[in-house]
């Protein structure tokens, strides 16, 4: 993703939910080569019951920080499965998945893949429903669902990338504000004119600026509340209570000058959350990158919570992100490239590895949380946070995990639905649009621009 500092390794973990829609969804349905939306045609990947596991295989992920810790499991991996090489590649897969796919050629045994691609890029890939089906009860619902096609599973769920509630906890202690008062998003209003009202200069609310990331953030809102952008078959529903709900809310605190926009991490945003302007930060878990590495005078006075729901007892949290891993249907050796998923994602020792206190991440990979149920119900396997006040962020993720309603597979238009929804939603932000405008103005122009050209 574009928005990302490529100085800094960790950002690209970080940023890799942002990353998924960014870069990746773009280079496919904007400027790469065309890719069917058709189904794959059912070439399912099983184990032959006298399958000897031996060979060589060619994994590809994204370089940086992530890619360092997967590194890691490749030697715990071989004292399982002695016979099986692997040939580990840092890749811009944003760049050169999809052209890769297409042409055959110098294909990949496995690969990281965002989950927003995954839908779009299936006729290339291997189904895997018979292979995950006996890990498929213990399996967060919504990684499932954004990594189907027609009922087939295509990828291997990897990390699940609950909505937070961030908040500054010394502003609200001023303001007289107890966190615990907010279970609904009206609460959370309530609570945002109170410190507005202590600190007349503050927007307490923090609103995303960047039209894709907005958009973004806008589906992070939605799937909490219960729907999607599209139905299962890809039919459009933005024209919905539930989006009028959001919408109106966000409209709400425009209206009363309870929040501000800001450009993801650029320095305008970094400077109000230290200063106190903004003080409220809904958005994926993966934000607490930015206290624990880009703020510079308020770490350790920020903290995390549900998000509040929409309706008094409803769902307190949303994904916003995510990845999985996939076989091309032209791998090699794609049986072996299974066995090194299964290890990574649903083996305790491979998730262990990847998340627990390594050389890469000492207190233990925190920007995101296992799709895995076994893995959340299990010990925490990063440790407290400091720029969080040393608060368990693994407790308040898994809560978050459980609170995640299902989804539905990402339409393969959908980076393309920016230049409608995600502009429309900016105009909102702006004033100068109102819910309804927004609905009827998007739905129509994505229909007959993207779904009706499908």
């Amino acid at each position: 993703m574009a928005v990302v500092s490529a100085a800094h390794g960790r950002w690209r973990r970080t940023g890799l939910a942002v990353s998924a829609l960014l870069a990746g969804a773009l280079a496919v349905a904007a400027c790469g080569p065309s890719i069917s939306n058709d189904a794959g045609d059912g070439d399912a990947l099983t184990l032959p019951e006298d399958f000897e596991p031996s060979g060589e295989i060619t994994i590809w992920d994204r370089s940086g920080d992530l890619f360092q810790v997967f590194d890691t499991v490749i030697e715990r991996f071989n004292e399982k499965y002695p016979d099986i090489k692997v040939n580990h590649l840092a890749v811009d897969i944003d760049a050169k998945l999809a052209n890769t796919l297409i042409s055959g050629a110098e294909v990949p045994d496995g690969t990281f893949i965002d989950d927003s691609q995954v839908s779009t890029l299936s006729p290339h890939l291997y189904d895997l429903t018979e292979l995950l089906a006996p890990y498929e009860k213990d399996i967060v619902t919504q990684k499932l669902a954004v990594g189907s096609k027609d009922g087939r599973f295509y990828g291997v769920p990897w990390d699940l990338d609950p909505g937070l509630l961030y908040y500054r906890a010394d502003v609200l202690e001023d303001a007289g504000v107890d966190p615990d008062s907010i279970a609904t998003y009206d609460d959370l209003l309530e609570a945002a004119r109170t410190v507005k009202e202590k600190n007349p200069d503050s927007y307490p609310i923090r609103l995303e600026e960047g039209a894709y990331l907005g958009q973004m953030w806008l589906e992070m809102f939605a799937n909490q509340a219960g729907t999607n952008m599209t139905d299962e078959e890809g039919n459009l529903r933005l024209d919905s209570d539930e989006y009028r709900q959001i919408l109106g809310w966000l409209q709400t605190v425009v209206q009363e000058d309870l929040g501000a926009k800001a450009t993801y991490m650029d320095p305008t945003d970094l400077q109000r959350l230290d200063d106190g302007t903004t003080v409220f930060v809904p958005w994926s878990i993966w934000w607490d990158y930015v206290p624990q590495t880009v703020l510079t005078q308020t770490q350790g006075a920020w903290r995390a919570m549900l998000l509040p729901a929409w309706e008094e007892g409803g769902a307190r949290s949303g994904a916003m992100g995510g990845s999985s891993f996939a076989i091309p249907k032209d791998a090699q050796n794609p049986e072996l490239a299974w066995l090194f998923y299964e290890f990574l994602v649903f083996d305790p020792e491979g998730y262990q590895l990847v998340y627990g206190p390594n050389e890469i991440y000492p207190g233990g990979l925190n920007t995101s949380i296992p799709s895995y149920l076994p893995a959340l119900r299990g010990e925490p396997l990063f440790d407290p946070v400091p720029a969080l006040g040393d608060q368990n962020l693994w407790e308040i993720a898994s809560q978050a995990a459980n609170e995640v309603p299902g989804g539905v597979p990402t339409p393969s238009w959908w980076p393309s639905a920016v230049d409608y929804l995600g502009d429309n939603l900016q105009r909102l932000l702006d004033g100068t649009m109102t819910p309804d405008e927004v609905i009827e103005s998007s739905t129509r122009d994505i229909q007959t621009n993207l779904v009706d050209r499908g």
